[in-house]
């Protein structure tokens, strides 16, 4: 019998991980089914709880409940427990129910493997201080880039966030308004793009050779990623963050790391046809 996975969250018809792990699967030669599961807003944990007695053995966990995956988890990853937030469960050998979240590292291997954009040594601006932000925090951190900068509308949060992380590396945090220029790469990690919105920014935010991303994608360029261009830099969106996270996590199921770029590739030509 197939080893049974899945996706939880709610709403969950929109998700794209089951073309995503099924295409690993086959390109691996895994024996995996993947489905949805639309969770009661007030009945994660046992929606989770039934399809591990079930004997599944791993979900992806995506909004509302990744705040509740992590408190359901009965061990964290060190990114988890960073991030404050789960996307990711599996049995374990002891059968506990282990948590980890994957955003940081999909994003990390995007922009460093992927496009092949330098971290190490980099001024890095990363916009926004929620969730998003604070799952990207530790790997960002992890490449060792000269500067890492948090801003935020709300500039408290954003301090807040950079002195809790302050002891992984060189952090500092404050509102959008006034902000320097000289940025080698600016991440979009706030709200903004998801309301088809742009945060409020400066010209000249960027170096000569700056880049940018955006944590958000779509069948078109999101406003972040128009300003950017605009401006004559290099940008992309997060499609390859989305297949990147969900490659790291098929790595903690089954052990064996996918190509991503021809699974990007496949989502890119649905998007971009309407499918």
């Amino acid at each position: 019998m197939s080893d049974r996975y899945g996706v939880v969250g709610n709403p969950i018809e929109h998700s794209l991980s089951p073309q995503i792990h099924i295409a690993f699967a086959e390109q691996t030669g895994e024996d995996l089914v993947y489905e949805k599961l639309l969770a009661p807003l007030d009945g994660f944990v046992k929606t989770v709880s039934a399809f591990f007695a079930e004997g599944g053995r791993g979900l992806n966990v995506t909004v509302p409940f990744k705040l509740q995956a992590c408190e359901l988890a009965d061990a964290l990853t060190e990114r988890a427990a960073a991030a404050g937030a789960v996307n990711t469960l599996m049995r374990d050998q002891d059968g506990r129910l282990l948590g980890d979240n994957t955003d940081g590292a999909g994003l990390v291997a995007d922009i460093r493997d992927n496009l092949n954009w330098a971290i190490q040594d980099q001024r890095v601006l990363l916009l926004g201080a929620g969730g998003a932000a604070r799952g990207a925090l530790l790997p960002l951190l992890a490449e060792r880039p000269a500067q890492l900068h948090i801003a935020n509308r709300t500039a408290a949060k954003a301090c807040q966030l950079a002195d809790e992380f302050s002891h992984y590396g060189a952090l500092s945090g404050g509102g959008l308004e006034p902000l320097c220029s000289g940025f080698d790469l600016v991440i979009n990690a706030s709200s903004a793009s998801l309301d088809n919105q742009l945060p409020p920014l400066p010209k000249y935010l960027f170096t000569s050779s700056g880049r940018a991303y955006d944590m958000v994608y779509g069948a078109t360029p999101t406003p972040f990623v128009h300003w950017a261009r605009e401006q004559g830099v290099e940008a992309a969106d997060g499609l390859g963050m989305l297949v990147g996270q969900a490659a790291e996590a098929f790595f903690l199921w089954r052990g064996v790391a996918p190509l991503v770029e021809p699974v990007q590739a496949q989502l890119r030509r649905a998007l971009l046809s309407g499918q």
